[in-house]
C-alpha cells in the first residue's frame, strides 16, 4: 500500500542532488560570500554512487513515485551523467524523468542526455541583459552561453522547454514582458517564480517578493491569458495565452502556498532524505544502504519516514521562521 503522510498526501515525486557543486553563484541560493574559493564541498566519495541512486529509485517507485528530477548544484557538473540517466530511464514504474539545470555546459551535454533518456528539461534563465545576468549570477560565463545551451537542447530534441525565472523586486522585476516574449517566441514554456526563503543565506525579506497576482496583472495588460486546470499536487498554476501561442506558468510558493498538494521528497548528494524544501532534519540514507540492509528493510523505513511527515512550511511561514535553520537550496537543488 502506498505511504501517505499526517496530512494525507501521497510520496509520488523524487528530487535528486547528484552534486552540491555550481559553476555559478546566484544570489539567491549560492552567493560568493559563502560559497566562496575557500567553500569546502563534499568529497566524491561523500556522493551517493550511481548504483544507489538506481537503487533508491526503484525501491521509491515501489512506494508509488512516478516523477523523477535530477538537481544540484549544478547537475551536470556531476561527471558521467549521461550515464545515470540512461540507468534511471530503464526502472519500471519510472513515468517521468526531467533535468533542472542553469544551461551552461547543455551545448556539450544535451544530445547525449537525450539519447540516454532523459524526457524533460528545465532551464534557469532570470534575466535577458548580459550585465544583468552577470550580476545575478555571479560568474564569468557569459549569457550567452546559456542562451546556446537553450538552442542545443532544442536541437537535441527537448521541447517545450521550462525556463523557471525567480524574481527579485528592484532586480529584474522590470523584465517580466521581456522574459515572456522571448519564451512565447522560442516555444519555451516559462514560469515565474517567487523569491523564497530557501537556507539561510540568501537574505530573503518579504519585500523583495514580486507576488504572482501582480505578475499575472502585467503579463493581462500585454496578452490575453485564460486559466488552465491543474492538479492539486502542481507546483505551478498555469495560463494559456489566448492568441494559442503557448502557455506560461506561476509558482506562488509565498502568497499562495501549495503545500496541501505537495507530494514531493528530496534527496541530496550525499544521500540525506528531506521532506521540505525548507527543512531543518533530514534521514541519513547512505549509512542506511552501506549498513548492509535490503531493498524490503528500505522501502519499510521510507515508508514509516514519509507516514510521519507532517511539513506545510509556507502555510505557517511568518516574521521568525525565515531564521529558522533550513537546508541550502544548493544541497536539494529547489
Amino acid at each position: 500500500m502506498e505511504p501517505r503522510d499526517t496530512l494525507g498526501r501521497p510520496l509520488k515525486a523524487l528530487r535528486i542532488s547528484v552534486t552540491d557543486r555550481c559553476n555559478f553563484r546566484c544570489t539567491y541560493c549560492m552567493p560568493k560570500e559563502v560559497f566562496g574559493p575557500d567553500y569546502a564541498f563534499l568529497p566524491r566519495e561523500a556522493l551517493l554512487s550511481f548504483e544507489e541512486i538506481t537503487r533508491l529509485v526503484r525501491v521509491f517507485t515501489g512506494l508509488g513515485v512516478t516523477k523523477v528530477r535530477l538537481t544540484g548544484g549544478e547537475p551536470l557538473m556531476r561527471r558521467e551523467l549521461p550515464a545515470l540517466v540512461r540507468m534511471l530511464a530503464g526502472v519500471p514504474g519510472l513515468e517521468d524523468l526531467a533535468l533542472t539545470t542553469n544551461g551552461a555546459l547543455l551545448p556539450e551535454l544535451a544530445p547525449a542526455l537525450k539519447a540516454a533518456g532523459l524526457r524533460r528539461l528545465t532551464m534557469s534563465l532570470d534575466t535577458l541583459r548580459p550585465e544583468r545576468f552577470r550580476a545575478i549570477s555571479d560568474t564569468d560565463l557569459p549569457l550567452e552561453r546559456v542562451l546556446a545551451g537553450l538552442e542545443a537542447a532544442r536541437a537535441a530534441g527537448f521541447g517545450p522547454i521550462k525556463l523557471n525565472c525567480v524574481l527579485k523586486r528592484g532586480v529584474n522585476d522590470d523584465e517580466i514582458l521581456e522574459l515572456a516574449a522571448f519564451a512565447r517566441e522560442g516555444g519555451h514554456t516559462l514560469r515565474f517564480i517567487e523569491f523564497m526563503d530557501v537556507g539561510t543565506t540568501n537574505g530573503w525579506q518579504m519585500e523583495a517578493v514580486v507576488p504572482a497576482a501582480q505578475v499575472r496583472r502585467i503579463l493581462e495588460s500585454r496578452w490575453p491569458i485564460e486559466p488552465l486546470e491543474t492538479g492539486e499536487d502542481a507546483v505551478a498554476r498555469t495560463w494559456r495565452y489566448r492568441d494559442g501561442q503557448g502557455e506560461i506558468g506561476l509558482i506562488a510558493s509565498v502568497t499562495a502556498p501549495f503545500c496541501r498538494g505537495c507530494d514531493r521528497a528530496r534527496l541530496s548528494a550525499e544521500g540525506r532524505l528531506y521532506t521540505c524544501l525548507f527543512a531543518g532534519q533530514s534521514l541519513d540514507l547512505k549509512t542506511f544502504l552501506r549498513s548492509g540492509h535490503g531493498d524490503t528493510d528500505l522501502a519499510a523505513l521510507l515508508a514509516f519516514h514519509w507516514k510521519r511527515r507532517g511539513d506545510h512550511y509556507s502555510e505557517i511561514r511568518h516574521g521568525a521562521t525565515p531564521n529558522l535553520p533550513k537546508v541550502e537550496m544548493s544541497r536539494i537543488g529547489g
